[in-house]
């Protein structure tokens, strides 16, 4: 029979049930593991809404917790412990009693293109080529980019649109590298998109641990896997996103990069149809990273990005 000090204290972590949500959270389970030798750690397969609603744009929906609701719920009722998030699919504004406890080292931030013919890139594709994705960030960027391409709707997780994309017609598809790679699904890769091209969403390529602000020791457990650098990017990215009021499913890319001298955010917001977009950059203090971001969205909404949200705002009924 096992002492009482023996024993091991389980951490539970709440995950979606898609394999790339899965591959997340074990590979945060096996850094706690690797650690933290007085603990256990099991995973808690949680569906959310934007798990249930297949067959509906993201845009449409008109939920900026699509992917986090439920698991939310649960840590605030300390069903679970953890709940491991693609950091990009995290909303802004957490709810009370809930926190952002670490980020992991972000993985390359771009988004790639998977197409037929190894070594096609955006610019190759043939004039008026179908290219299906189910985010309106790349859909704006691609079409600024590309004026002549056709877009198709494409939902699912990454197998799945990988799947989709081989038994159909279309050209192309793009998503994240970070999830492609993640699930060593590279091969299916034609290139990699460059930031200068396409900016990727707020939080892509980290991953995000939130918790019950109340849960300290599972607070300090994970401060070994946490990337300060990556934090102080994601902050910038965020407070951005938050001063622009977007969600995740709005035209609205951004890349924030610490380096030696400072921390630089490149930053677009564009119209649905790709017609209009504005762009800017800017540097600021690595100790002030939210400052940065809150600044360069006002730069933005002043150049005259506020009139582009608020028609996509009414279109989208995002707000």
């Amino acid at each position: 029979m096992k002492r009482k000090t023996d024993l091991k204290r389980k951490v539970v972590i709440g995950s979606r049930g898609s394999e790339l949500a899965l591959w997340q959270s074990n590979f945060i389970k096996k850094e706690l593991q690797k650690k933290n030798k007085s603990i256990t750690v099991e995973i808690k397969i949680i569906k959310t809404t934007g798990d249930k609603i297949l067959d509906v744009a993201l845009s449409k929906i008109g939920d900026k917790s699509l992917f986090t609701k439920e698991l939310e719920n649960a840590l605030l009722k300390n069903e679970i412990d953890i709940a491991v998030h693609s950091l990009k699919d995290l909303q802004t504004q957490l709810p009370d009693g809930l926190k952002l406890a670490a980020v992991t080292k972000r993985h390359p931030v771009e988004d790639v293109l998977i197409s037929k013919k190894k070594g096609t890139t955006l610019q190759s594709l043939k004039e008026n080529a179908v290219v299906a994705t189910g985010s309106l960030r790349r859909k704006s960027q691609l079409l600024h980019l590309r004026p002549d391409i056709k877009i198709e709707e494409l939902r699912g997780n990454v197998p799945t649109r990988i799947n989709k994309f081989l038994e159909s017609g279309w050209d192309g598809i793009i998503l994240a590298r970070a999830g492609v790679e993640r699930l060593k699904l590279q091969k299916y890769i034609s290139s990699i998109i460059s930031t200068d091209e396409i900016l990727p969403a707020v939080g892509q390529g980290a991953l995000g641990m939130e918790i019950n602000e109340e849960n300290n020791f599972v607070e300090e457990i994970l401060n070994k896997l946490h990337d300060e650098a990556t934090y102080k990017a994601v902050l910038a990215e965020r407070a951005l996103l938050r001063t622009l009021e977007g969600g995740c499913q709005v035209p609205i890319g951004a890349f924030a990069e610490v380096k030696s001298n400072g921390l630089y955010l490149d930053a677009i917001v564009g119209s649905l149809d790709g017609t209009l977009t504005f762009r800017k950059k800017a540097k600021g203090s690595r100790a002030e990273p939210e400052k940065l971001g809150k600044n360069l969205a006002k730069n933005l909404l002043k150049a005259g990005a506020k009139e582009i949200l608020d028609v996509i705002y009414k279109t989208t009924r995002l707000k």
